[in-house]
């Protein structure tokens, strides 16, 4: 097996877990927090959108079975990303995305899916989502990780919000 990683801030990292974890090739998906300037950062200390980081998840795949390109499809069809101030009704700069890059080829990916995207959207808003470096990953505590399957009723709960979630509530 030839394992890789990759690295996406989608807004909360509860939300992001499942889009990923149901294929083949994905060995595992782990929440935690990149981006920002304090080690070790706790869930509490990023959530109050002062440390600079992240929501992330870190995504281990194997290249024989899943494309670099196919995670960022996944990740583009669950995210919005012409909105710069959060994902759905989580706000802050802790839940803005971005693409981590672990190399020159997934940068490289990232810009071409990006410029392709931005060519087929046809919106006067710009595409938000950042590709940045990747950093040091911080694993978030354990009752965050695999949450979608520790706790289905607010997963589900997360997913309704999302589904009614009416950008205008923010201007």
């Amino acid at each position: 097996m030839n394992i890789n990683t990759a690295y996406f801030a989608g807004g909360c990292f509860w939300c992001m877990t499942k889009p990923f974890d149901q294929f083949e090739g994905i060995e595992s998906v782990t929440s935690g927090f990149m981006g920002g300037s304090v080690k070790n950062p706790t869930y509490e200390q990023v959530k109050s959108g002062t440390t600079g980081h992240y929501e992330t998840v870190k995504i281990e795949y194997d290249v024989a079975l899943f494309s670099y390109h196919k995670l960022l499809e996944i990740f583009f069809s669950v995210i919005d990303p012409l909105d710069a101030g959060g994902q759905f009704q989580d706000r802050g700069s802790q839940y803005q995305t971005a693409i981590f890059y672990t190399n020159d080829d997934q940068r490289k990916v990232a810009i071409n899916y990006i410029k392709d995207l931005e060519q087929t959207m046809h919106s006067d808003k710009a595409i938000a989502t950042k590709v940045l470096p990747a950093s040091n990953f911080y694993k978030a505590e354990e009752y965050h990780q695999n949450f979608y399957k520790k706790n289905p009723e607010r997963y589900a709960q997360e997913q309704r919000d999302r589904a009614n979630y009416d950008p205008r509530s923010n201007s």
